[in-house]
Formats: C-alpha cells, structure tokens, sequence
C-alpha cells in the first residue's frame, strides 16, 4: 500500500527538485562565521588562555577545561561537614570606561574580586570560579586579556578558574562591547558562619581600599564627562591618566580576611559595594542594632575628593554610594582587636578604626568627610 506521507514526499521531491539541486550547491554560502560568530576564534581564545587557566588550579579540581561541567572535590580541599556559600556579580558601568579606554587587563581581577570578597563575609573560603563573557565581535587579542585578567585575580584570592562561557552575540551586543557576570563557591566548616554574635560595643576595623573599585561608575562617568577630562588624559589628582586613576583594580581582600577568620575572634565581615559605607555594614547587624562612625578616623583617598569637588557631591550622597576608601570592615569585639589587628598589619599598613555597634537602630555619622 503506497502510504500517502511517501507520496507527498515524492511529488514534493519530484516537482522541487531542481529547487532541492540549487539548495545543495548554496550549502557553503552561508556560515556561522559569516552571521557574526566565529567558533573557530572560540577555540583559539581557549587554547590562549589554558595556561593562565592552569596556574588557578588548586587542591579539590577534578576536571580541566573543554568539558560540560566542572567537578570539585570537597574532600580533596580539606573539607570534612562543609556547607557551600555561593556569590554572582559584575562590574557595572566601569566597563565602559575599559572599552573607551582600550585598558582591559584588570577588568578581569575586578569581576573575580566583587565575587570572593562577598563569600568571605558569610566566612567562606572561596573554591572555584566561573565566568560569563558575552561580546558583539570576539576579539581575541582582546578576549584573551579579559579572561587572562579574571585567572589573575582567582590567583589572587587560591580560588580556580573552573570554567565558563565566551558568547559571542552580534545584534545584542554593538561592535565589541561586551558584559561580564562571574560567579564563585565557597565553603566553610559546619558551625564557623559569619556573621555569629555581634553586640553593641563591638568595634568597626576598615581596611583600606585601592580606589573606587566596581560600585558608583554611571556617576563617576557623568562627573568626568561633566568635568571635560577625557579618560586618557593626565589625572588631575595623581601621575596617572584618568582612565589608570579610575580603573585601578578592586581590592581582593581573601587572604587577610581568612586570617583573621581563622582567630574566631571576627563576628561579621561588610564588603562596601554599592550602597556604600551607610547600607552595606548595617546589613549584618541584628535588628535594634545601629552603628556610629566617626568619619575622621582615615584619610578620604584623592580620587574621592575629586569626584565630590568636580561633581558637587553631597557628603551623605558620597557615602551610601562609594567605599570613600574603605573596601572591607571587619567586626570585631573590643577584646579582640589587639589579636586582629596584628593579623591584618601584616598585609596592610594602616588599619582604620572606624567606629562600634550601637543599641539604636541606624547610622549616626561624626566627624567630617571632606
């Protein structure tokens, strides 16, 4: 019995055939290549960067790149009653300032370092790292500092470049921009979670930042478009050009901060991102807590000073938007602060005290910033 969907197979074929015919001979017209992603630049970008890639390994890895997943062994990095503490982030607007820039090799430390620092203040060692990097053109020379950047900073902070994912996505993104997303592990030991028992009289250490690190830069960008700087032109506040002033990679905090973790003498840790010194520490604090910081306790970093100059910024506006050159605070009861302190001026030359917790809710400010 003829079937009728053979039969409609046939007329079709018999009556297009010379259409089937002109198909087949335009089978490499077009490419993949040709509509704007090159999965051969892909493969290179992966041979480029093995060997920064490699040099992140560290104990617990069980897999290289190329798979489909990334394995980690608990175990093998020393673990015995681990829970797992995950942290995702960017870098913001600071990016474009990379691309007007043509300065890409540290972009890379601060994705890795806005991720990290964030596991540290629930207590975690970080563990591994993945990252995402979407572009309109993939660049490879360029593509290659970028992720060559990231394996710098998971370096930096023992933490292994894992894996990824490189996408490359004409019609999203134009030209060469590009976004990058990152997105750490980490674990801590049963029963040592941060924060644990904060009490009103415990006392704020702030550890220094390098700069404006990844939070504030959709302002910083229209107080400099505003000023008539250009980024590669001579820093009014530094020998370097604006864009080496304002790029300066965010501080990676791991090492110390684990140190200190170690002493069990740290009852909270505050990365200062977005939102600044006023939102970021109190959000560790129990409800009915509050703090007080004395503002005259550290020097107000040039760059800071410039932005609330040029831009006419508001002190209190400076505060719950930049770190105005504190990246990390570290809780500590005042009992503790000798043994801590001794700790942390091993990687820093000052240690800032920065103020205490309180019994009233909130964020009571003395002293003067500027």
């Amino acid at each position: 019995m003829f079937h009728v969907e053979v039969f409609l197979v046939y007329i079709y074929a018999h009556f297009n055939s010379r259409r089937i015919s002109l198909m087949k001979s335009n089978l490499t017209g077009l490419t993949y290549a040709g509509a704007g992603v090159d999965i051969e630049a892909g493969n290179k970008l992966i041979e480029n960067i093995k060997p920064a890639v490699k040099k992140t390994t560290r104990s617990g890895v069980a897999s290289g790149l190329g798979g489909f997943g990334a394995l980690f062994d608990l175990k093998g990095a020393g673990f015995v009653d681990p829970i797992l503490v995950s942290a995702t982030d960017g870098v913001g607007t600071k990016l474009r300032i990379a691309i007007e820039a043509e300065k890409l090799d540290t972009v890379g430390i601060d994705l890795v370092a806005m991720c990290v620092n964030d596991l540290i203040c629930q207590g975690a060692e970080p563990l591994f790292f993945l990252d995402y990097f979407a572009t309109g053109n993939l660049d490879l020379e360029k593509a290659t500092k970028i992720i060559n950047g990231i394996a710098e900073g998971c370096s930096i902070s023992n933490c292994a470049l894992i894996g990824g994912e490189t996408a490359e996505m004409p019609g999203i993104y134009a030209g060469e921009d590009f976004d990058l997303a990152g997105f750490s592990v980490g674990a801590f030991e049963r029963g040592c979670d941060l924060p644990s028992s904060i009490n009103a009289g415990d006392l704020l250490l702030g550890l220094p930042s390098s700069g404006i690190h990844s939070n504030g830069f959709s302002l910083v960008r229209k107080i400099v478009e505003l000023s008539g700087a250009d980024y590669n032109s001579p820093c009014p506040f530094s020998d370097n050009n604006m864009a080496e002033e304002l790029l300066k990679p965010t501080e990676i905090y791991v090492k110390p901060c684990l140190e200190a973790i170690g002493t069990r003498k740290v009852v909270g840790l505050a990365h200062i991102t977005g939102g600044g010194i006023t939102e970021n520490i109190i959000r560790i604090l129990k409800p009915g807590q509050g703090l007080e910081i004395d503002l005259g306790t550290w020097p107000l970093p040039p760059v800071f000073e410039w932005l609330a100059r040029e831009g006419s910024v508001d002190p209190l506006e400076m505060l719950k938007t930049f770190n105005c050159g504190i990246g990390m605070v570290l809780i500590v009861p005042a009992s503790s602060k000798v043994i801590v302190k001794n700790i942390l001026e091993n990687f820093y030359d000052q240690i800032f005290e920065i103020g205490m917790v309180t019994e009233a809710e909130g964020v009571s400010f003395s002293g003067a910033l500027l």
